[in-house]
């Protein structure tokens, strides 16, 4: 993935469990093609959501992994737990996504098929500062100082 990858988290509406807090987005031909391949591991609430895939190989991959197929709707229509190296899956016909999670993610979360996920995307939210920290703030009588740091709010 790119420095400049998207991110998503993926929550299990039907069961209310996150399958994962931190799942690299890839769409375009070359990060659908690369995937995980090159990576020695999968870290815990990491992941790669392919789109549209509706299968995946694993040849290169050097560990194992879960893997989840969805529909259009973000609902499971199949799953594939511990998928080993140097593997090509079978494709799923109603799948239109795949997302390539850690190890035992399914089990975890208690995912089955059926379930409805929610995917949305991933955003830090920087805590609001105090007007007269925020390097915006206008004075508010004339002759008021405002502080300004180059620091403050990056």
């Amino acid at each position: 993935m790119s420095p400049k990858s998207r991110h998503v988290f993926v929550y299990n509406k039907t069961k209310e469990t996150f399958l994962s807090f931190r799942v690299a987005v890839a769409d375009s031909i070359l990060s659908r093609l690369v995937g995980l391949l090159g990576k020695r591991s999968l870290s815990p609430e990491s992941g790669v959501w392919i789109v549209p895939a509706n299968a995946v190989h694993t040849i290169g991959m050097l560990f194992t992994f879960d893997l989840v197929l969805i529909d259009k709707d973000f609902k499971v229509v199949g799953l594939k737990e511990l998928v080993r190296p140097f593997r090509v899956t079978r494709p799923v016909l109603r799948a239109e996504s795949v997302l390539e999670l850690p190890a035992h993610a399914i089990f975890k979360s208690r995912t089955e098929v059926g379930d409805q996920l929610v995917i949305e995307r991933y955003e830090v939210q920087n805590p609001s500062l105090p007007n007269s920290l925020d390097p915006t703030a206008i004075a508010a009588n004339p002759g008021d100082t405002v502080l300004q740091s180059n620091t403050v709010g990056r």
